[in-house]
Protein backbone atom coordinates (compact mmCIF):
# COMPACT_ATOMS: atom_id res chain seq x y z
CA UNK A 1 0.00 0.00 0.00
CA UNK A 2 2.81 2.42 0.90
CA UNK A 3 4.41 1.83 -2.53
CA UNK A 4 1.12 2.66 -4.27
CA UNK A 5 0.99 5.94 -2.34
CA UNK A 6 4.61 6.83 -3.03
CA UNK A 7 4.34 6.21 -6.79
CA UNK A 8 1.73 8.93 -7.55
CA UNK A 9 3.56 11.34 -5.25
CA UNK A 10 6.78 10.76 -7.20
CA UNK A 11 5.04 11.36 -10.51
CA UNK A 12 3.58 14.61 -9.19
CA UNK A 13 7.02 15.76 -8.06
CA UNK A 14 8.45 15.03 -11.51
CA UNK A 15 5.62 16.90 -13.25
CA UNK A 16 5.99 19.84 -10.87
CA UNK A 17 9.70 20.00 -11.61
CA UNK A 18 9.10 19.90 -15.36
CA UNK A 19 6.51 22.68 -15.03
CA UNK A 20 8.62 24.95 -12.84
CA UNK A 21 11.91 24.53 -14.70
CA UNK A 22 10.47 24.29 -18.19
CA UNK A 23 12.45 27.24 -19.52
CA UNK A 24 15.64 25.27 -18.90
CA UNK A 25 14.32 22.60 -21.24
CA UNK A 26 13.55 25.17 -23.95
CA UNK A 27 16.46 27.62 -23.89
CA UNK A 28 20.16 26.76 -23.86
CA UNK A 29 21.94 30.13 -24.20
CA UNK A 30 25.71 30.55 -24.15
CA UNK A 31 27.37 33.85 -23.30
CA UNK A 32 30.82 33.01 -24.65
CA UNK A 33 31.41 34.08 -28.23
CA UNK A 34 33.38 31.49 -30.21
CA UNK A 35 34.03 33.41 -33.40
CA UNK A 36 32.79 36.04 -35.82
CA UNK A 37 32.05 36.34 -39.56
CA UNK A 38 35.66 37.47 -39.97
CA UNK A 39 36.65 33.83 -39.37
CA UNK A 40 34.73 32.98 -42.56
CA UNK A 41 36.44 35.76 -44.49
CA UNK A 42 33.38 38.01 -44.31
CA UNK A 43 33.25 41.69 -43.43
CA UNK A 44 30.56 42.58 -40.92
CA UNK A 45 29.15 45.31 -38.70
CA UNK A 46 28.67 44.85 -34.97
CA UNK A 47 25.17 46.11 -34.11
CA UNK A 48 23.32 46.87 -30.89
CA UNK A 49 19.54 46.75 -30.96
CA UNK A 50 17.13 48.14 -28.38
CA UNK A 51 14.03 46.12 -27.51
CA UNK A 52 10.68 47.78 -26.69
CA UNK A 53 11.48 47.37 -22.98
CA UNK A 54 14.88 49.05 -23.38
CA UNK A 55 17.18 46.00 -23.35
CA UNK A 56 20.26 45.90 -25.57
CA UNK A 57 20.63 43.02 -28.00
CA UNK A 58 23.73 42.02 -29.91
CA UNK A 59 23.59 41.46 -33.66
CA UNK A 60 25.72 41.27 -36.80
CA UNK A 61 25.04 42.73 -40.21
CA UNK A 62 27.00 40.93 -42.93
CA UNK A 63 26.69 42.83 -46.23
CA UNK A 64 26.79 41.13 -49.62
CA UNK A 65 28.02 42.96 -52.70
CA UNK A 66 25.10 43.81 -55.01
CA UNK A 67 22.82 42.00 -52.58
CA UNK A 68 19.58 40.55 -53.92
CA UNK A 69 18.02 41.12 -50.50
CA UNK A 70 18.61 40.76 -46.76
CA UNK A 71 18.06 37.59 -44.73
CA UNK A 72 16.84 38.33 -41.21
CA UNK A 73 17.86 35.10 -39.48
CA UNK A 74 16.20 33.78 -36.31
CA UNK A 75 18.39 31.03 -34.85
CA UNK A 76 17.54 28.01 -32.72
CA UNK A 77 17.43 27.51 -28.98
CA UNK A 78 21.10 26.79 -28.19
CA UNK A 79 24.39 28.69 -28.25
CA UNK A 80 24.46 32.17 -29.79
CA UNK A 81 25.10 33.87 -33.13
CA UNK A 82 28.79 32.91 -33.07
CA UNK A 83 27.70 29.28 -33.54
CA UNK A 84 25.94 30.09 -36.84
CA UNK A 85 29.00 31.04 -38.91
CA UNK A 86 28.45 28.25 -41.46
CA UNK A 87 24.85 29.35 -41.85
CA UNK A 88 25.90 32.97 -42.33
CA UNK A 89 28.44 31.98 -44.97
CA UNK A 90 25.95 29.79 -46.83
CA UNK A 91 23.23 32.45 -46.93
CA UNK A 92 25.78 35.10 -47.88
CA UNK A 93 26.90 32.81 -50.70
CA UNK A 94 23.38 33.00 -52.10
CA UNK A 95 23.91 36.72 -52.67
CA UNK A 96 21.98 37.86 -49.61
CA UNK A 97 23.16 40.20 -46.90
CA UNK A 98 22.65 38.60 -43.50
CA UNK A 99 21.28 40.16 -40.33
CA UNK A 100 21.46 37.81 -37.36
CA UNK A 101 20.71 38.69 -33.75
CA UNK A 102 20.85 37.08 -30.34
CA UNK A 103 17.73 36.79 -28.22
CA UNK A 104 17.63 38.16 -24.70
CA UNK A 105 20.05 36.24 -22.50
CA UNK A 106 22.05 34.84 -25.44
CA UNK A 107 25.61 35.86 -26.23
CA UNK A 108 26.13 39.54 -25.45
CA UNK A 109 22.41 40.37 -25.31
CA UNK A 110 20.91 41.61 -22.07
CA UNK A 111 17.91 40.10 -20.31
CA UNK A 112 16.51 36.62 -19.92
CA UNK A 113 14.86 34.55 -22.67
CA UNK A 114 11.09 34.11 -22.75
CA UNK A 115 8.56 33.38 -25.46
CA UNK A 116 7.14 36.90 -25.60
CA UNK A 117 10.67 38.26 -25.28
CA UNK A 118 11.87 36.42 -28.38
CA UNK A 119 9.00 37.92 -30.36
CA UNK A 120 9.91 41.41 -29.17
CA UNK A 121 13.55 40.72 -30.06
CA UNK A 122 12.57 39.79 -33.62
CA UNK A 123 10.47 42.93 -33.89
CA UNK A 124 13.46 45.02 -32.76
CA UNK A 125 15.54 43.38 -35.52
CA UNK A 126 12.84 44.16 -38.09
CA UNK A 127 12.63 47.78 -36.93
CA UNK A 128 16.39 48.13 -37.25
CA UNK A 129 16.41 46.87 -40.83
CA UNK A 130 13.39 48.83 -42.02
CA UNK A 131 13.86 52.06 -40.08
CA UNK A 132 17.55 52.44 -39.23
CA UNK A 133 18.87 50.95 -42.46
CA UNK A 134 15.90 51.87 -44.66
CA UNK A 135 15.46 48.37 -46.08
CA UNK A 136 12.18 47.86 -47.92
CA UNK A 137 10.07 45.00 -46.46
CA UNK A 138 9.88 43.36 -49.90
CA UNK A 139 13.67 43.02 -49.87
CA UNK A 140 13.75 41.11 -46.56
CA UNK A 141 13.66 37.32 -46.24
CA UNK A 142 12.64 36.37 -42.72
CA UNK A 143 14.34 33.04 -42.03
CA UNK A 144 13.85 30.78 -39.03
CA UNK A 145 15.43 27.46 -38.10
CA UNK A 146 14.07 25.14 -35.38
CA UNK A 147 12.91 27.34 -32.46
CA UNK A 148 13.61 30.33 -34.70
CA UNK A 149 10.80 29.09 -36.96
CA UNK A 150 7.82 30.20 -34.86
CA UNK A 151 9.62 33.47 -34.11
CA UNK A 152 10.14 34.08 -37.84
CA UNK A 153 6.55 33.08 -38.62
CA UNK A 154 5.22 35.42 -35.94
CA UNK A 155 7.26 38.26 -37.42
CA UNK A 156 6.20 37.49 -41.00
CA UNK A 157 2.54 37.52 -39.98
CA UNK A 158 2.98 40.88 -38.26
CA UNK A 159 5.22 42.61 -40.80
CA UNK A 160 4.81 40.90 -44.23
CA UNK A 161 8.36 40.60 -45.63
CA UNK A 162 9.32 39.64 -49.18
CA UNK A 163 9.48 35.95 -48.22
CA UNK A 164 9.53 33.55 -45.28
CA UNK A 165 11.78 30.50 -44.93
CA UNK A 166 11.04 27.93 -42.23
CA UNK A 167 13.61 25.22 -41.72
CA UNK A 168 13.37 22.14 -39.45
CA UNK A 169 10.47 23.81 -37.65
CA UNK A 170 7.65 22.40 -35.54
CA UNK A 171 3.92 23.13 -35.54
CA UNK A 172 3.98 24.06 -31.85
CA UNK A 173 6.21 23.32 -28.87
CA UNK A 174 3.54 21.23 -27.10
CA UNK A 175 3.25 19.13 -30.27
CA UNK A 176 6.98 18.37 -30.10
CA UNK A 177 6.82 17.56 -26.40
CA UNK A 178 3.84 15.25 -26.85
CA UNK A 179 5.64 13.43 -29.67
CA UNK A 180 8.89 13.00 -27.75
CA UNK A 181 7.34 12.25 -24.34
CA UNK A 182 4.02 10.46 -24.97
CA UNK A 183 4.00 9.20 -21.37
CA UNK A 184 3.71 12.75 -19.94
CA UNK A 185 0.67 15.07 -20.03
CA UNK A 186 2.71 17.62 -21.95
CA UNK A 187 -0.22 19.69 -23.20
CA UNK A 188 -1.55 20.14 -19.68
CA UNK A 189 1.71 21.42 -18.21
CA UNK A 190 3.15 23.29 -21.21
CA UNK A 191 4.04 26.91 -20.41
CA UNK A 192 5.31 27.67 -23.91
CA UNK A 193 3.28 27.72 -27.10
CA UNK A 194 5.40 28.84 -30.06
CA UNK A 195 2.42 28.00 -32.27
CA UNK A 196 4.01 28.12 -35.71
CA UNK A 197 1.03 26.47 -37.39
CA UNK A 198 -1.25 29.26 -36.20
CA UNK A 199 1.17 31.97 -37.30
CA UNK A 200 1.75 30.65 -40.82
CA UNK A 201 -1.99 30.57 -41.48
CA UNK A 202 -1.89 34.36 -41.24
CA UNK A 203 1.27 34.93 -43.31
CA UNK A 204 0.67 36.73 -46.64
CA UNK A 205 4.04 36.38 -48.33
CA UNK A 206 5.70 33.52 -50.28
CA UNK A 207 6.85 30.76 -47.95
CA UNK A 208 9.40 27.95 -48.23
CA UNK A 209 9.31 25.02 -45.81
CA UNK A 210 12.51 22.94 -45.65
CA UNK A 211 12.56 19.71 -43.66
CA UNK A 212 14.36 16.37 -43.57
CA UNK A 213 12.69 12.96 -43.12
CA UNK A 214 15.81 12.05 -41.11
CA UNK A 215 15.06 14.70 -38.47
CA UNK A 216 14.69 12.76 -35.22
CA UNK A 217 13.98 15.78 -33.01
CA UNK A 218 11.33 17.63 -35.00
CA UNK A 219 9.28 15.13 -36.97
CA UNK A 220 9.02 15.48 -40.76
CA UNK A 221 5.23 15.45 -40.40
CA UNK A 222 5.41 18.83 -38.63
CA UNK A 223 7.02 20.39 -41.68
CA UNK A 224 4.32 18.86 -43.88
CA UNK A 225 1.60 20.28 -41.63
CA UNK A 226 3.15 23.73 -41.76
CA UNK A 227 3.20 23.59 -45.54
CA UNK A 228 -0.45 22.56 -45.60
CA UNK A 229 -1.42 25.40 -43.25
CA UNK A 230 0.40 28.04 -45.27
CA UNK A 231 -1.19 30.28 -47.86
CA UNK A 232 0.28 30.42 -51.35
CA UNK A 233 2.58 30.91 -53.02
CA UNK A 234 4.52 28.22 -51.19
CA UNK A 235 7.07 25.48 -51.78
CA UNK A 236 8.25 22.44 -49.83
CA UNK A 237 11.94 21.54 -49.94
CA UNK A 238 12.84 18.04 -48.78
CA UNK A 239 16.39 18.01 -47.48
CA UNK A 240 18.57 15.33 -45.88
CA UNK A 241 20.46 15.02 -42.62
CA UNK A 242 19.61 15.51 -38.97
CA UNK A 243 17.83 18.32 -37.21
CA UNK A 244 20.81 20.65 -36.88
CA UNK A 245 22.92 19.87 -39.97
CA UNK A 246 20.47 19.42 -42.83
CA UNK A 247 21.46 22.72 -44.42
CA UNK A 248 25.02 21.41 -44.70
CA UNK A 249 24.50 17.73 -45.56
CA UNK A 250 21.92 18.56 -48.25
CA UNK A 251 24.50 20.55 -50.23
CA UNK A 252 23.29 21.71 -53.65
CA UNK A 253 19.74 20.48 -52.96
CA UNK A 254 19.45 23.04 -50.18
CA UNK A 255 21.24 25.91 -51.94
CA UNK A 256 19.48 25.43 -55.27
CA UNK A 257 16.13 24.96 -53.57
CA UNK A 258 16.35 28.24 -51.68
CA UNK A 259 17.84 30.07 -54.67
CA UNK A 260 15.07 28.90 -57.00
CA UNK A 261 12.34 29.74 -54.52
CA UNK A 262 13.61 33.30 -54.13
CA UNK A 263 13.80 33.76 -57.89
CA UNK A 264 10.37 32.30 -58.58
CA UNK A 265 8.38 33.85 -55.79
CA UNK A 266 10.22 36.76 -54.17
CA UNK A 267 11.66 38.49 -57.21
CA UNK A 268 15.19 38.15 -55.80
Amino acid sequence: MSFLLILPAGVLIILAGVFLFQSRLVYFPMSRMDGSPKDMGLAYEDVRLTTPEGLKLHAWFVPAENARGVALFCHGNAGNISHRLETIALIHGLGLSVFIFDYQGYGQSQGKPSEEGTYRDAWAAWQYLTQDRGTAPKDIVVWGRSLGGPIAAWLARKATPGALVLESTFTSLPDVGAKLYPFLPVRLIARFGYNTEEYVSGVRCPMLVAHSPEDRLVSFEFGQRLFKAANGPKEFLEITGGHSNGFLTSGATYRDGVDGFLKRHAGM
